[in-house]
């Protein structure tokens, strides 16, 4: 019951006056004590939340443009009342519009990417899927595009194909794009999933790992790692970034579980998905894999 009460208090009359006493003590508002606190970074932009609610020109500055930013900031400073020389602030609130405007139109890429099904008759589609051979597999020609050779770099079955399904041509895209910015590193983890006991299939295993990126940054689960890894807007490139992150990452999980077999795929893949999570839970977490 007192707690009942307190809480009410607290809401509708202590806080304002709370409020009220110290920005007469520091001379600034909330919003401003919150961008210019925290500096640049997950910190800040995550502590925007709240402040996305309360204020309508905050909760229109989500979905403008890049050029309109500059705007919606001076907006926000004329309705709080913070004078307009204050550059650290501007400065910090323009970033965090960006991180955040941003996210949100990076899902949306990276969705349409995911939403577009791979094609043998598309020229572009079945020219990359030959990238990923030619950058994999150098020394060894393909035979056939329709060939068991497929196998060789960790497909199912003879046409690659039929393994996009479930991510479309996003899970091309990465397993290309790794392979094409850390070619050593894939070779090498190419050849770890062959191994005789603790082997798996590399390019099933990477669609899996594209799933598993997707599904982190639709949550918003990957808001932290991609707010203190780029000061301003999140592109495709960051999100290709944090995939090779994961492929990395999980061929060295993988070897140091040592799981009994490939049957327990699941398991482990739910288990690495966990740490992920873990991580991104740190404010000040970056997960990139330098090259």
């Amino acid at each position: 019951m007192l707690a009942t009460l307190w809480g009410f208090l607290y809401s509708r009359w202590l806080r304002f006056w709370l409020k009220w006493l110290v920005r007469l003590l520091t001379g600034k508002c909330e919003l401003q004590r919150v961008v210019e606190a925290g500096g640049r970074g997950a910190r800040t932009t995550l502590r925007l939340g709240p402040w996305l609610l309360a204020l309508q020109v905050l909760r229109s500055a989500v979905h403008v443009d890049e050029a309109d930013v500059e705007k919606c900031v001076r907006d926000i400073m004329k309705e709080k009342k913070i004078e307009q020389r204050n550059t650290g602030f501007k400065a910090n609130l323009h970033i965090c519009l960006l991180q955040i405007s941003g996210y949100k139109k990076l899902y949306l890429n990276v969705e349409s990417l995911r939403k577009v099904p791979y094609d043998s008759d598309n020229k572009e589609h079945e020219e990359q899927l030959i990238e990923l051979w030619n950058l994999l597999m150098p020394h060894e020609s393909l035979k056939a595009r329709i060939s068991k050779q497929w196998c060789d770099i960790g497909f199912q079955g003879d046409d690659p194909k039929t393994d996009f399904r479930g991510m479309g041509m996003l899970g091309l895209v990465n397993l290309v794009y790794f392979s094409k910015h850390y070619t050593e590193e894939a070779r090498q983890i190419l050849s770890h999933s062959n191994h005789p006991k603790l082997g798996y299939s590399y390019a099933i295993v990477g669609i899996n790992l594209t799933e598993m990126a997707y599904s982190l940054l639709k949550s918003g689960a990957l808001k932290p790692h991609l707010y203190n890894a780029v000061s301003g807007l999140p592109q495709l490139e960051h999100f290709h970034q944090f995939y090779c992150y994961l492929v990395y990452e999980f061929d060295k999980f993988w070897f140091e579980e040592e799981p009994e077999s490939i049957m327990h795929f699941n398991q482990y893949r739910e288990k690495f998905h966990d740490k992920i999570k873990g991580l991104l839970l740190d404010y000040d977490v970056i997960l990139t894999l330098k090259s």
